[in-house]
């Protein structure tokens, strides 16, 4: 990323609520990671594991939560991840959208309503009875279906799909080739045959949403799919046929989602994770990578594994895997010798 005209460490910390240790004037221009930070660039600590980096890192500036001896000046913030993601914004800003307004080569219908400021690039669709709100900008080859609702500052990346009567929020992201609103994976198995059973919910994304490339997000089949506000979504995630996610949850790429499953709100589901369908996650829940859910999860527990537990139980049922075959072998010296006892015993009667 290219190196900007700078702040001074100071400004920034006055711009987070932080305070300094150190130089306040030196110049910061850009922001690394630890391991990579160069002079003109600021760094953050938020893991304890990594602060022996501190004594060696070539960064201007680090961004901690608490003063600790270090050679470069410190500044001192309550939430550092989020006030060098603050500071990140401020020296180099989120992607910008170049202004094109509507392309000629858009295929628009003449039902469709398309607010004000929009930028529609080339060859996207917008089919009849769509309306979009304003300030939204639609990337090449990105189609969205008849009757569908999109709120106002969404961004739509290339081949994106929204299908028929989905509701969109306002400032949406979704990216490449994501596609809102597919039909179900629901059939009838009739006679060795699989018919199809027509998905006549439709999906919802509430505000602030970001859906990664390539997820697939089911319409319900009798009632609707919600993907509730602030929810970030990763890359090839999979959520079934009215389903319900809550506020503020986080799915990592390659989570799957079966029908029918309700989760809480501001929960976090690792990479891979895989939820059985028509079961309920709690509020605040903490699902780790690749587990296998289930059972329903009330509120607050972080589970590991598959099936999914309680990552105390995880953790102690885990850590005797690598000695089963020893355990085995144990279990049946034991028994050799239970049996020979129980022999011995036998003669001695007779």
């Amino acid at each position: 990323m290219a190196k900007t005209n700078g702040k001074t460490l100071q400004e920034l910390a006055t711009m987070v609520g932080g305070r300094i240790v150190g130089d306040g004037s030196v110049l910061i221009r850009s922001a690394s990671t630890l391991g990579r930070a160069g002079k003109e660039d600021i760094t953050f600590l938020a893991n304890a594991k990594y602060e022996k980096h501190l004594a060696t890192t070539a960064a201007a500036a680090v961004v901690v939560a608490q003063e600790m001896p270090a050679n470069t000046p410190l500044l001192i913030a309550k939430d550092p991840y989020y006030a060098f993601m603050q500071i990140v914004v401020e020296l180099h800003g989120h992607r910008t959208h170049k202004k094109t307004g509507i392309s000629p080569r858009a295929s628009i219908s003449a039902t469709a309503k398309i607010g004000q400021d929009c930028d529609i690039h080339d060859f996207a669709i917008v089919a009849d009875g769509a309306v979009i709100g304003s300030r939204c900008v639609i990337y090449p080859g990105v189609f969205i279906g008849p009757d569908v609702t999109v709120g106002d500052d969404c961004i739509f990346y290339p081949n994106a799909c929204i299908y028929d009567n989905s509701v969109i929020g306002n400032r949406v992201i979704i990216h490449a080739g994501a596609a809102v609103g597919e039909d179900g994976f629901g059939f009838a198995t009739h006679g060795g045959m699989h018919h199809k059973i027509p998905q006549i919910g439709i999906a919802i994304i509430e505000d602030d949403v970001e859906i990664g490339s390539c997820c697939g997000i089911e319409r319900g089949t009798l009632s609707d799919t919600v993907i509730g506000q602030g929810c970030k979504i990763g890359d090839l995630v999979a959520i079934g046929h009215g389903a319900i996610i809550g506020p503020y949850c986080l799915l990592v790429p390659q989570v799957g989602i079966a029908g029918s499953t309700t989760i809480g709100h501001h929960c976090t589901l690792g990479g891979q994770v895989g939820v059985v369908g028509h079961i309920t996650i709690g509020n605040n829940v903490t699902i780790g990578a690749q587990s296998g859910v289930i059972n329903n999860i009330p509120d607050g527990q972080t589970v590991v594994g598959a099936p999914a537990i309680d990552i105390g139980r995880a953790r102690r049922a885990y850590s005797l895997i690598q000695y089963l075959p020893d355990m085995k072998q144990s279990i049946r010296r034991l028994e050799r010798e239970l049996e020979d006892m129980r022999s011995g015993q036998e003669d001695e009667q007779v």
